[in-house]
């Protein structure tokens, strides 16, 4: 097969930063609570248990509505659906700006739950219908980067919204952050509606031999793959290699999830001030990108992949430990940074497993499922850690119950490595096309 590197690349530069800003939004809006309990907490008289179950419940109305809005994606077609996605998710971003009391406030986090269900899922499968499997832990880093710069850029931001904005037309400084950070994921979402592609097979990008290249190479890639094992949705749902995915996925939200919301709060305890808070917030982040990009290269590169997704959650483990154990607030913060690193390395990894088991309507509804059963993970990671700082007054024993869960998920990855070797590691694999030169 001819190779054709520069093709993939030249897709990557058209639709990686329209999905990434797309993501840094979404991911602003999940997690900006964290920067607004510095003074909603106290403003609206929120202990840390009702914080961190109202943090949580999002993910309730996301697991609900999860597999239905990602086959009604593969019905409507990727951009229609994601910019509706979008658009009504920063409306309801929006409305967490008036909460007044806990239930308006699960209220609200629900509905912007059911609002986002199926855009992470949605945008992965997109990306198969894009990229040979060759680029995809590249690609899926690249794409994952937003999360941790929804903490570089949105914490320093979000610290200064509310340090000056307090009281400007009689609102809390979090009011207007809730306000003001909603903007971009309305704006994406008409974006979106005009600008990104559909399938490669569409894309007026592509001239007519790219088109035919890229698609042809999908397909091969598609076809061999089936020749091994090919999946119903009934099928993929009931395989206990999917279920195993779906408690790696848990594991995963847990982590990624409890430390972008208990992150402030977190570095807080070292007693800084909000706005020393919010730019010292930024650095476990910075190191989450870093490790995204480096991690997902180096495992396109050099083909591995179980031990580039069970390495990393080990080493956030250790991370996560330090920071428990910690005696100086520097050796706390190099412990969360740590562990930061270790999530951010092992997450674009997690979604090779499920885009090399399944493909179609299958991919599209196991990986649904699995991000969907995933998220209670992000449902019980904050409000277990919330529990746990009432009961004991600190952050020690939640700081270790992360590291017990991230361990648990590379045991788990390693028992799921071993029952895929003949798909991840095939003895005909697809010549590799130079991972390293593509940019994305």
């Amino acid at each position: 097969m001819d190779e054709r590197p520069d093709i993939v690349s030249k897709a990557a530069w058209r639709i990686l930063p329209i999905i990434i800003v797309c993501y840094f939004a979404a991911f602003l809006d999940r997690v900006n609570i964290g920067f607004a309990s510095l003074t909603m907490n106290q403003d609206l008289g929120f202990s840390a248990s009702a914080f961190g179950f109202g943090a949580g419940i999002f993910f309730l109305g996301y697991i609900v509505c999860e597999l239905p809005s990602n086959l009604l994606l593969v019905r409507f077609g990727a951009r229609v659906w994601i910019a509706r996605i979008l658009i009504t998710w920063g409306i309801l971003s929006a409305l967490t700006a008036f909460v007044w009391n806990p239930a308006s406030f699960y209220t609200v986090r629900l509905l912007l739950g059911a609002a986002e269900a199926g855009f992470f899922p949605g945008i992965i499968f997109y990306m198969t219908l894009w990229f040979p499997r060759a680029y995809r832990a590249l690609m899926f880093a690249t794409f994952n980067i937003a999360v941790p710069m929804s903490s570089v850029i949105g914490a320093p931001v979000s610290s200064l919204i509310i340090e000056n904005m307090t009281g400007v037309h009689g609102l809390a400084g979090w009011q207007w952050m809730f306000l003001i950070e909603a903007m971009p994921a309305i704006i994406m979402g008409f974006v979106v509606l005009m600008a990104l592609p559909e399938t490669p097979r569409t894309a007026t990008f592509l001239d007519a031999g790219e088109r035919e290249w890229l698609t042809r190479r999908l397909d091969t890639e598609r076809a061999a793959q089936e020749s091994r094992v090919k999946f119903s949705v009934g099928k993929a749902l009931a395989d206990p290699r999917v279920l195993l995915m779906c408690v790696i996925a848990i594991g995963l939200v847990m982590g990624t999830t409890g430390i972008a919301i208990w992150m402030p709060q977190f570095v807080k305890a070292f007693g800084l001030t909000n706005l020393q808070t919010g730019f010292v917030t930024a650095i476990p982040a910075a190191f989450m990108a870093i490790a995204m990009i480096v991690v997902g290269r180096h495992a396109d590169r050099t083909g591995e992949r179980v031990w580039h997704a069970a390495g990393p959650f080990l080493l956030s483990a250790a991370g996560f430990v330090l920071a428990a154990l910690a005696p100086s607030p520097i050796l706390g913060l190099i412990g969360l940074t740590i562990g930061a690193a270790g999530i951010g390395g092992a997450s674009p990894n997690i979604w090779i497993f499920p885009t090399t088991l399944l493909t179609g309507t299958a991919a599209a509804a196991g990986i649904a499922v699995i991000n969907s059963i995933g998220s209670v993970g992000g449902f019980f990671g904050p409000s277990i850690i919330g529990w746990v700082r009432d009961a004991t007054g600190g952050f020690s024993g939640a700081l270790i119950f992360l590291a017990v869960a991230m361990a648990v998920t590379a045991g788990c990855i390693l028992v799921l490595g071993r029952s895929m070797r003949d798909l991840l590691y095939p003895a005909a694999p697809v010549p590799d096309v130079g991972t390293s030169k593509v940019a994305p």
